[in-house]
């Protein structure tokens, strides 16, 4: 099975080396020295690692028979790709491949319908599931315990829960405006003030 495990950024210096933008949670093992990855697009593969190393919070390659600026400037936007074997699993039970994630449905602990995980964004800070909706937009959802609740491979789902704005910032919207409109409206004052916040409270 063939995963995309990083695409190649610019330039970094005068000796061939490139940035890497990562895309596996495992780049000491899918990236290190010695890793023969195949490309996209092809032609430009396949590509050996020959050193890396981090600098700045990102990750440098220099790839055999890459040894100058020119060289590594050619390869920006390349695609790497490896050979996974598809029953392999990560050591921490925790922990996924983005292939086990990709295609799972992402419901709502009550059973909502949110969408289909279509991308995995790897960022520094913290892992994206990239939705697609059933109308066809999009929502990005943190790779977080305080939202993802669940990673059920056998029911091929993840469960969520969202905090309030997360999946429909219209609704949100929607529901406070609600709530201003029935304070202003109520003859108790005090009653409207106390209902807006605990309506906000049970949205977690």
């Amino acid at each position: 099975m063939q995963l995309v495990v990083a695409r190649i950024g610019r330039a970094h210096g005068i000796k061939g080396e490139v940035t890497v933008e990562v895309r596996t949670d495992e780049p000491e093992v899918r990236l290190g020295p010695g890793a023969v990855l195949a490309t996209d697009p092809p032609g430009t593969g396949p590509l050996t690692i020959e050193t890396g190393r981090v600098h700045s919070g990102r990750l440098l390659l220099r790839f055999a028979g890459v040894n100058d600026r020119t060289g590594a400037e050619a390869l920006r936007n390349t695609l790497l790709i490896a050979e996974v074997d598809p029953e392999e699993l990560p050591d921490d039970p925790e922990e996924f491949y983005d292939h086990q994630l990709m295609d799972l449905d992402v419901v709502t602990e009550d059973g909502v319908e949110v969408g289909r995980i279509t991308e995995i964004s790897h960022l520094p800070s913290q892992d994206l599931f990239i939705v697609e909706r059933p109308d066809g937009s999009e929502v990005m959802i943190p790779f977080v315990a305080e939202i993802v609740a669940e990673i059920d491979l056998d029911a091929q789902r993840a469960v969520i829960t969202p905090p309030p704005g997360l999946i429909d910032d219209r609704a949100v919207v929607a529901s406070a405006r609600d709530a201003e409109q029935d304070g202003a409206d109520d003859e108790a004052p005090d009653d409207g003030a106390d209902g807006a916040p605990d309506q906000a409270g049970e949205a977690r």
